[in-house]
């Protein structure tokens, strides 16, 4: 018996939505010039990454931490990986990192693990820049690192 595919639809969703987060395949990370906010860092594709202000940004004596859980990662899953990230053009290398996290591997940045927007429509696309949700604040992450918009 074959299904009419809006009856699957609803649970594609929620196995999306019960998956933490899809490893990448191609796990290069980019600069993008994105319209009233620079250059940004995105994935291979173009998609927007971002910092969480909540997690612990590791560093010499810090490992990096997620705090995001639950329905936060329905709409911040992070940047998993299934081979060791690489720098692309603008991309400085020394700042490329990967931490454990629920059996899975995440891409850090500048020592922030880095997340997707769920809400973010494709390429060039980065609605979720200085987003006050689950305990913290999201940011746009620079190519040296830091957040968007921000001085630190």
């Amino acid at each position: 018996m074959t299904l009419p595919i809006p009856r699957l639809l609803p649970a594609l969703a929620a196995l999306a939505i019960a998956t933490p987060a899809a490893a990448q395949l191609d796990v290069t990370l980019r600069v993008t010039e994105i319209e009233d906010h620079g250059p940004i860092l995105t994935d291979a594709d173009g998609e927007a990454l971002y910092l969480f202000t909540a997690d612990t940004q590791g560093g010499p004596d810090t490992e990096p931490a997620i705090t995001c859980e639950g329905e936060c990662l329905e709409k911040w899953p992070p940047f998993v990986m299934t081979q060791d990230p690489e720098a692309g053009e603008g991309v400085d290398a020394e700042l490329i990192g990967t931490m454990p996290w629920q059996d899975v591997e995440v891409v850090t940045y500048g020592g922030w693990p880095l997340y997707y927007y769920a809400l973010d429509a494709g390429e060039d696309n980065a609605t979720g820049q200085d987003i006050e949700s689950y305990g913290g604040e999201w940011y746009l992450v620079r190519p040296d690192g830091t957040k968007v918009g921000h001085e630190d």
